[in-house]
């Protein structure tokens, strides 16, 4: 579904390029859609990209009422072919299918009925720096689903220990729902730090994204 979009301003559009955050919206029906259009139109921050454009965009904005395999193809095809980052608005989503959700490369969730402008902004400015922004119930449901999983793997026989101690300290913070400067204030490290730590670990392990993190960590027993 495509919408129209205000063309940008030619003699500013290279400069504002360079420090605003290329954002498209993909909803099931046009009024959400524009919706989420105008609301982030209001952030000087933000240059809406529209959907035949979305090569070239930083985030995508997925908007849903429920999440189902449909969803899930959607969120792979933006993450792994279109090399975005994903902020998921949804009405509804299931305990059964929130790990698939952090697992598809999602690191930021925004309930339907709290999508303001404002939080909506937030969200987007949180996965373009790839920092995590997750509903607080989700967080407890993500700590729930993943214990039930698998409780208690540190120190069993043939789990790899892959995280440090300062690594698994900046997840568990992560998991708590801080961000980067609450994590540096905490731990007395500088931002670059925790982000240098997050991101070596990602990499290391072969993880998506900080929520993808915590669900390793929470998996392997590493926090709880």
């Amino acid at each position: 579904m495509r919408a129209s979009l205000e063309p940008p301003n030619p003699q500013s559009a290279t400069r504002e390029s360079r420090r605003r955050i290329s954002v498209v919206v993909h909803a099931q029906d046009p009024i959400s859609q524009e919706g989420a259009i105008g609301q982030l139109r209001r952030h000087p921050e933000v240059a809406l990209v529209d959907e035949s454009d979305a090569q070239v965009g930083d985030v995508a904005v997925l908007l849903t009422d429920s999440v189902d395999e449909t969803t899930l193809t959607g969120l792979r095809r933006l993450v792994h072919d279109a090399g975005l980052r994903v902020v998921l608005v949804a009405g509804l989503i299931r305990r059964a299918e929130l790990l698939d959700v952090i697992e598809c490369g999602v690191g930021a969730i925004v309930w339907r009925r709290e999508a303001t402008g404002d939080r909506l902004f937030q969200a987007v400015l949180a996965a373009s720096r790839g920092d995590g922004d997750l509903p607080t119930d989700l967080i407890g449901q993500l700590v729930s689903q993943v214990g039930a999983l698998r409780p208690g793997a540190v120190g069993r026989p043939g789990v790899p220990l892959g995280l440090t101690p300062r690594e698994t300290d900046v997840l568990r913070l992560v998991a708590e729902g801080m961000g980067t400067g609450e994590i540096a204030v905490k731990l007395a490290y500088s931002e670059r730090t925790v982000k240098n730590v997050i991101q070596g670990l990602t990499t290391r392990l072969g993880l998506r994204n900080r929520a993808h993190a915590v669900a390793y960590a929470l998996r392997e027993g590493y926090i709880s």
